[in-house]
C-alpha cells in the first residue's frame, strides 16, 4: 500500500498525534528534571548534616526545592498546553482550516528560559 493511497486527512491527524507525543515527552522529562532538583536538595542538606553539626536552617538549598516544585508544574502545565493544541489542530483539520499559531511553544519556551535564568542565580550564588 503506497502512501498516496492514504487519505491527507489520516496523515495529517497522524502526525498531530505524533506532536502530541513529543509534547508528551517533552513534559514528562521537565518534570523529571525537576523531581531531580528537589531530590537533589534534600540529598545535599543530608550530606550538609552529616558533615556539620549547625547547618543553618534557611540556607541557599531550600531555593531549589521551590524552583524543582515550580519546574514540575510547568511541566505538568505542558501537558495541559499540549493537550489543547491538539484538540485545537484535530478541529481546524477535520475543518480544513488549518491555521499555524505557535504561542503555547512561546509560552513553554518563555517559563524555560525563566526557570533556566533563575537555576544560573542559584548555582552563581552558591560558588
Amino acid at each position: 500500500m503506497s502512501n498516496n493511497s492514504i487519505p491527507q486527512k489520516v496523515n495529517d491527524h497522524l502526525a498531530n498525534e505524533r506532536t502530541f507525543l513529543a509534547w508528551i515527552r517533552t513534559s514528562l522529562g521537565i518534570m523529571g528534571f525537576g523531581f531531580v532538583v528537589v531530590k537533589f536538595s534534600l540529598f545535599i542538606r543530608q550530606i550538609e548534616l552529616i558533615l556539620k553539626k549547625d547547618v543553618v536552617v534557611g540556607s541557599q538549598h531550600e531555593y531549589s526545592g521551590v524552583v524543582g516544585v515550580s519546574i514540575v508544574v510547568i511541566g505538568a502545565l505542558t501537558v495541559i498546553v499540549a493537550f489543547f493544541k491538539y484538540r485545537k489542530t484535530n478541529k481546524q483539520i477535520e475543518e480544513e482550516n488549518f491555521v499555524q499559531t505557535s504561542n503555547s511553544i512561546t509560552i513553554v519556551a518563555v517559563l524555560i528560559f525563566v526557570i533556566g535564568l533563575i537555576l544560573s542565580w542559584y548555582l552563581i550564588d552558591g560558588l
